[in-house]
């Protein structure tokens, strides 16, 4: 029969590493917004928790680990936020949610723009999503959001394959399409997903940045004709950006 008392005793412990672990990212999180990445270090961390340096290694045994799970974390927060924001529309209706999706990433972005910066700015190297990092599979959960909607408008006939590409490059978006689960996507719509991306994103991180001072004041307009235009060569012009969306 299992020992009662040690299955108890590995519970508690468990609990407190996760207890821990999360404090961890909150006061890495904090020092992220308060101080900029650079601040986030494993020391500075102790020292806020009132811990030994050494005493925190059992948590993360180095600085790329650290910031590989504050990576993770915040993807997965942004995630479960386009989640809920596509939710809000019926699942027939995928150029709707793509739009509401959208604005939700704005959204996100401009309540968090260090942690946005983190995550798109890449102002440490540890923070990278390559294949095999930690961050590697919650950055595509959170891609996932937006390219599954791309998709589902593809299915919908709407998405016309630009013409004129070189097919010598269109090989680097073999990536993208494996984590299609399968769907025979043509390269060269996933092109377009990848330049709907890249528009999308220029606009966000512009006005994120404070790039976009110099001209507007209230740069929501921009971002809703951008928006206009992706939907439009997503197979989805349909505009209600009428609507009140700021």
């Amino acid at each position: 029969m299992p020992n009662t008392s040690e299955t108890s005793a590995t519970g508690r412990r468990h609990r407190v590493r996760e207890q821990a672990l999360a404090e961890i990212l909150r006061t890495g999180r904090r020092l992220l917004i308060e101080e900029g990445p650079s601040a986030v270090t494993l020391r500075a961390i102790a020292r806020e928790m009132g811990m030994t340096a050494p005493a925190l290694y059992r948590y993360h045994a180095s600085h790329r680990e650290l910031i590989q799970a504050l990576t993770s974390h915040l993807y997965d927060e942004l995630a479960a936020a386009l989640t809920e924001a596509r939710e809000r529309h019926a699942a027939d209706e995928p150029g709707r949610r793509l739009r509401e999706v959208c604005r939700e990433l704005r959204r996100w972005a401009l309540a968090h723009p260090r942690e946005f910066g983190l995550l798109f700015a890449k102002p440490v190297t540890d923070a990278d999503t390559a294949p095999g990092s930690a961050a590697h599979d919650p950055s595509w959960r959170f891609g996932s959001v937006l390219l599954d909607l791309m998709v589902e408008l593809w299915r919908r006939g709407g998405v016309q394959p630009p013409t004129g590409l070189d097919p010598s490059w269109l090989g680097q978006l073999e990536e993208v399409r494996e984590h299609l689960a399968g769907e025979p996507v043509p390269l060269e719509i996933i092109y377009v997903f990848v330049s709907c991306w890249a528009r999308l994103y220029g606009t966000v991180a512009v006005e994120v940045f404070g790039h976009l001072d110099f001209a507007l004041t209230d740069p929501g307009p921009l971002f809703e004709h951008t928006l206009h235009d992706v939907m439009a060569a997503l197979g989805d012009p349909a505009d209600d950006s009428a609507t009140g969306h700021k």
